[in-house]
Order: structure tokens, then sequence, then C-alpha cells
């Protein structure tokens, strides 16, 4: 799933591609992508402008100067494609927005996972999904005042509370493992037994590691690519997702994989033990 710094990569190919760009007209081929009144949105959209490209935690903001703002989720594989080219149209393309410049932004999704919605602009900050969002790397709400008891308040492990969106956002199961590595926590550690001295090493390690993914592109495991087509750089940095029976670069013990609450953890387990 593209987590933060992949969807911020993306953003940033819009704004260089589509913003200010007039939508002449949408064509849904997979209706379940809408969540809402599918006529309604390609209403709505159809001859509106893109004003602007934001993003909060995982979501893609579509700002349209009409008012509206097209929140978008990629979820599992879902990626944007700008081409003039008519082959760049697939079995997989779902929405297709032509532009005023004879381009297309195409929304594609293999695992037809990914969710668009239209909301009122100033009304963003009440919409269900957005709403509930937890302070994201990078911002100014993400301090230790204000995500200490996000955390300490759960006896669950510390993997799955910070992959929980409603206790810090726009982390997922790659930079969890990444960040939990660098901090030295072992990711079945109960999230109440962290020390002050964890939880500000967490937040200084999620600050760090999002601003090198999203300076290297993102990570490209499997099939994503941003705006442009293009492949992350950020998995050839990775120290330990996906590198089970290698050597701990930190320590060389080997590095071994589990599941915790139903996800696949990569971890060292002498550099990381149990509180």
């Amino acid at each position: 799933m593209p987590e933060m710094p992949e969807v911020e990569t993306v953003r940033r190919g819009l704004i260089e591609n589509v913003q200010g760009r007039k939508i002449t007209h949408v064509e849904i081929r997979y209706p379940n992508l809408i969540t809402g009144d599918v006529e309604q949105f390609i209403e709505f959209v159809t001859g509106s402008t893109i004003q602007g490209i934001g993003r909060r935690a995982k979501f893609l903001l579509i700002h349209l100067d009409n008012g509206y703002t097209i929140i978008s989720h990629l979820r599992m594989e879902g990626k944007y494609r700008i081409s003039a080219d008519p082959s760049a149209i697939d079995k997989h393309s779902h929405a297709i927005f032509s532009l005023d410049n004879g381009q297309k932004l195409i929304y594609n999704d293999v695992r037809k996972f990914g969710r668009m919605q239209l909301w009122n602009t100033d009304d963003l900050a009440n919409n269900k999904s957005i709403a509930k969002l937890g302070p994201e790397p990078l911002s100014k709400e993400f301090t230790f005042a204000n995500l200490k008891p996000r955390i300490v308040r759960h006896r669950k492990d510390i993997k799955t509370v910070l992959l929980d969106q409603t206790v810090m956002s726009g982390l997922g199961n790659i930079y969890v493992d990444e960040i939990l590595w660098k901090v030295k926590i072992h990711p079945e550690t109960p999230a109440d037994h962290l020390s002050d001295l964890d939880i500000q090493n967490i937040i200084e390690a999620s600050n760090t590691e999002m601003q090198n993914a999203i300076a290297a592109g993102g990570s490209t495991i499997r099939s994503y690519l941003d705006a442009n087509g293009h492949k992350g750089n950020m998995q050839n940095s990775l120290k330990v997702y996906g590198k089970e029976k290698t050597p701990c670069p930190r320590c060389g013990t080997e590095i071994v994989k589990i599941k915790v609450g139903g996800r696949g953890t990569h971890f060292c387990p002498h550099c990381q033990v149990v509180k």
C-alpha cells in the first residue's frame, strides 16, 4: 500500500502536470470506486478546474475551483497516470478525467480497492475519514504532547498501535518496521511499556524516515509508480523490511519475519528486544 511518502510523491507529480487544468469530461468505468452518487460526482467534477493538490496522511485531496474536493485513497495498488496516448488506458483504468490540454488523468487500480469521494472543500475537517486521523510526521501537530497519550493508553503491541491511523497517520507496514528498527524497539512491545524517551525517539525517527523517503520518491516494493510513471528509490535504503534471513546492518544478526497483528513484520532479534 502506498504510504505517506508515496502519496506525497504522487501529489507533487500531479501538481506539476494537472494543476490549473480544466476537466472537460469524466468517465467512471468502475462505479464502486466512487463513494456516493456516481452521476452527481461526474456532474460536479465535469467543467471544473483543478485548483490545487493537497494531502492528508495517505489521502490525496484534489481541490476543484467550484468549492469541492475529490478525496482519493489509493489503498493497495491505486495509481494515477497522465497521458494523451490512448494505449495508456487499459482494463484496469477505472476513472478517466479528460483535460483541456488533450491529456488524460487516468486512475488505474488492479485490485479495485481504491476509493474517491466528492466533498465540500470548506468542510473537509468534518469528513469521517479525515476527521479520525491522528497527527502525521513532519506536521506541527506531530509532537510528544500530542502523541504520548495516544500511544501509552494502549496495551496492544507497538507495531499495531503505530499502524492505527487514529493514533498517528501516514505510516504503513514498511515504514513502521523501519522506524522500530531505528529506535531499537521490538514490534511486540506493549505500547504502554514505552518510556518517554522511547516515544520521543519514535517521533524523531518517523520525521527523519519520512523526509528521506519523500526525497527518494517513495518505495517501490511491488507496483508503486508516481504520477510520471517512475519507480521510487527508497526500497534501496530499507534496513529490515523485506530483508528476512539477511544480516542486520547494525549488528549482523539475521533479520527475522513474524506476524504481528496479522501483518508481516521484520526486525532484528538482537537489536530489538521486548520491554
